[in-house]
């Protein structure tokens, strides 16, 4: 690509990158979504989703102090809000640790991290870097995955809540707020691109930082399918590993 999209032929390139490559598409979504999975095995989905629920307003908050735009960091930092709340008790990783709860896991195992799978702490890691490290712009444009996040939330909770009797609204109240607060800051993120993005070099490199984070959704996935789908792959020290579930 070495001519000059339009902004609207930017934000069409952006979103059949991601009609291709969003993780609605991964074989495990499909079975989570479909009631092919045990119990095990969501609760596996759970523990090592925490890692990346809490490294969210980690790598938002690197993204804030990055910028001298007064006007992006008082826009971004409602994500740090919505992820941590205003106080104690409130936000959305508490509302992710209450369905892990909901699931019957123990708060501090899988607020410690320690029995997620090696390769969901390893792309956790990357994303934080690829926002610290990569020009602002690439940064702001791996957030962009949250465009198409609505359709797989309004998947996840009609499918769970149809096929798994230990799954209740309750459990899944953390989706609600999604709902809003995704849209929003997708609108937000790719305005600011297709605003900033000004050289075919920069539109090659948004189009790159959607892709690289549909990569890092679409690997934690791998990750789950191969650990839990298939038989004796669970690796040492992760949750299920030996038959140790607790």
């Amino acid at each position: 690509m070495t001519v000059l999209m339009s902004p609207d032929e930017l934000e069409a390139e952006l979103r059949a990158l991601g009609a291709a490559r969003y993780h609605n598409r991964h074989p495990f979504h499909q079975l989570l979504h479909g009631g092919a999975l045990n119990k095990r095995q969501v609760q596996a989905w759970a523990l090592n989703r925490y890692c990346y629920q809490a490294a969210i307003p980690i790598k938002d908050a690197t993204l804030i102090a990055r910028t001298e735009d007064a006007d992006l960091r008082r826009l971004w930092r409602q994500r740090l809000v919505d992820h941590d709340g205003m106080a104690e008790g409130e936000g959305g990783i508490v509302r992710w640790i209450a369905l892990t709860e909901g699931l019957g896991l123990d708060r501090d195992m899988v607020t410690s991290r320690h029995r997620a799978l090696p390769a969901t702490r390893f792309a956790v890691q990357a994303y934080i870097d690829f926002v610290r490290d990569k020009p602002l712009l690439e940064a702001v444009a791996s957030s962009l995955t949250e465009m198409f996040s609505p359709g797989i939330i309004s998947e996840r909770v009609s499918g769970m809540l149809a096929s798994y009797s230990f799954i209740t609204k309750e459990t899944l109240a953390y989706f609600n707020a999604r709902l809003d607060q995704a849209p929003r800051d997708a609108d937000f993120a790719l305005d600011y691109v297709k605003r900033h993005a000004r050289t075919p070099e920069q539109q090659r490199a948004v189009i790159a930082a959607l892709g690289f984070k549909c990569d890092v959704l679409w690997a934690q996935l791998d990750a789950l399918h191969h650990a839990y789908v298939l038989p004796g792959m669970i690796p040492p020290g992760a949750f299920g590993h030996g038959g140790d579930w607790s």
